[in-house]
Order: C-alpha cells, then sequence, then structure tokens
C-alpha cells in the first residue's frame, strides 16, 4: 500500500509541471570522519534503508549470478555492498570510493560481518585507471551516482564502465531520478525523519536534489552502455531509475535467504520493501525475486 503521504508527490509528479533546477550535494567527498561514522550509523542494515538494502541485494543477485569478479562503483560504507557479498559467497567484490575514511568504515564492517571476499580500494569512478579494460564480470552501484558534478562526469563513468567490463558482463547502475517540484524532494526525504538522525535526512534531500533526470540515464545509456543494458524506473514518478542487463538466475540457497531475510524485517520496513517492488514491477522490473520462493528465474 502507498504511504499517504506519498499520495500528494504521485499526483504533483504525474501531473505538475517541472521546476526543480539540478543542485549538486554540498560536498561531493565525504572526508570528516565523524560525518561518515554518522552516516554509515544511520544507514544500518536493520533501520529506514532495510528494505532498499534488501530490494537491491535481491536484483543485483539476480542479475550477477555466475561472475567471479564485480565491481562496485562510490561503495561507501559498504552495508548494501556486505549484504550482496553474504548472498555471493564465491563471488570476489572490489568496492571503490573516493573517501578514504569511507573505506576505513568499510573495511571494519567487512571485518566485522566476518567477509573474506570483499576487497576495497580509494578511486573516481570516472577515472578508474587501476582497473584493467575487460577485468570485471559485472559493474554495479546503488544510490551513489547523484554525488557526480555533472552531467559530463556521469557520461565518463558510464564509459569507465563499458571499458572495464568484460564481453557479456553484467550491469547494475541504481540511482535516484530527479524529480519535478522541492516539495515532493521534501516530502520524500523527511518522511522517515523521527526514525533517523536529521543530518541523514538532510543527506536525503541534499541527495533528491543533486539527481539527474531519467531522460540523462536513457541517453547515456544508450550511447555508453552494452546494448543489452534497459532502463526502469518506478512507476509515474521515476524516484528511482535503473540500468541493467537481463537476470541469470537465482539459486535455491539465496532465493530461501531472501525469503528468510525479508521475514526477518520489521513490518514497516517489509511493508516498505513490498511497495517498492510493485512499483518497479509496474515499471516493468521482472521479474521479481521474492514473489516465487523456490522457483528459477
Amino acid at each position: 500500500m502507498l504511504r499517504p503521504a506519498l499520495i500528494p508527490v504521485l499526483l504533483r509528479e504525474t501531473l505538475g509541471p517541472r521546476h526543480l533546477v539540478r543542485q549538486c550535494e554540498p560536498d561531493r567527498v565525504m572526508e570528516d570522519p565523524a560525518q561518515v561514522r554518522d552516516y554509515a550509523h544511520a544507514g544500518r542494515i536493520d533501520g529506514v534503508m532495510a528494505a532498499s538494502y534488501l530490494f537491491h541485494s535481491a536484483h543485483l543477485s539476480a542479475t550477477l549470478a555466475g561472475a567471479r569478479q564485480v565491481l562496485d562503483l562510490a561503495c561507501g560504507p559498504a552495508t548494501q555492498l556486505a549484504q550482496v557479498a553474504r548472498l555471493n559467497p564465491d563471488t570476489r567484490f572490489l568496492g571503490v570510493d573516493l573517501s578514504a575514511p569511507m573505506l576505513d568504515v568499510a573495511r571494519a564492517h567487512a571485518r566485522a560481518q566476518r567477509l573474506d571476499n570483499l576487497d576495497f580500494e580509494v578511486a573516481d569512478i570516472t577515472d578508474l585507471r587501476t582497473v584493467p579494460t575487460a577485468s570485471q564480470d559485472a559493474v554495479v552501484s546503488t544510490m551513489a551516482l547523484h554525488h557526480l558534478p555533472t552531467s559530463d562526469h556521469l557520461a565518463a563513468c558510464l564509459a569507465e564502465v563499458a571499458r572495464v567490463l568484460c564481453p557479456g558482463g553484467a550491469v547494475y547502475l541504481c540511482d535516484f531520478g530527479r524529480l519535478k517540484s522541492l516539495a515532493s524532494v521534501r516530502t520524500v526525504a523527511w518522511m522517515n525523519a523521527v526514525h533517523q538522525p536529521r543530518r541523514f535526512s538532510q543527506d536525503f534531500e541534499d541527495s533528491l536534489r543533486a539527481a539527474f533526470l531519467k531522460e540523462d540515464f536513457a541517453e547515456l545509456s544508450r550511447r555508453l552502455l552494452p546494448t543489452d543494458v534497459r532502463l526502469h524506473s518506478t512507476f509515474g514518478v521515476p524516484l528511482l531509475v535503473l540500468l541493467k542487463t537481463p537476470y541469470r538466475g537465482l539459486s535455491p540457497r539465496q532465493l530461501a535467504t531472501l525469503s528468510q531475510w525479508r521475514q526477518g524485517l520489521a513490518p514497516a520496513w517489509r511493508r516498505d520493501l513490498d511497495a517498492l517492488r510493485r512499483f518497479m514491477a509496474l515499471g516493468g522490473l521482472r521479474p521479481d525475486p521474492f514473489a516465487a520462493p523456490g522457483r528459477g528465474h
């Protein structure tokens, strides 16, 4: 069920004119150790982001199945990446980020989770000079591309994705899409404020203000990424935009684990996950890894 607070957003974004101009985030790189710790704590796996993490872990895993080496762009504190790594223990992941303090937190998180299939490296996602050409079986990124300053930087990043990807490799790149109005941005960003630090809600608002248009992703994808990459978005309002290659499948073990993790969510976060599933399915994203446990995809 759609949260009542989002009904005005849906109406405004569907029927209203566009007047929100993109505004870059105040800081492209989070370097302050205290800010990094606060950000990582606010985005913990069992908090308000739980539904988003689990949604991406399921669809990421179904997309990169069989990959031996995977590159995660702008991995941040590795909360999302660690969950994906747990679900894919036979895959080696390299998380890159421009913030060294952020990667210190990521390494500590990986150690705490006892994960031995994660590596980390400081790198600029628009210039992956340390990553050899055609060396990655998959390239992924979740909710990070809006950090890039301009559409030219986004184009440079997607060009690097194409360069480092092996022939026939998998792609999963998801980020916010820019909304039409500031009122919509503020509603979405602050609707969970009671459950999270004020700084996290403000960071969320800054991220939504910095989002690229769905049309930006579509045009650059057609020009720069492999031809089997398709664009999906949340139905009606492109709050989320996803560029991905076709599904490869999930093992029975992965399907059972995903079902168990979904049942373990707090009821509110489970409702958020199910709402996200419905809106992405209506936007064309299929199959749904949570819909048919035990079946292959």
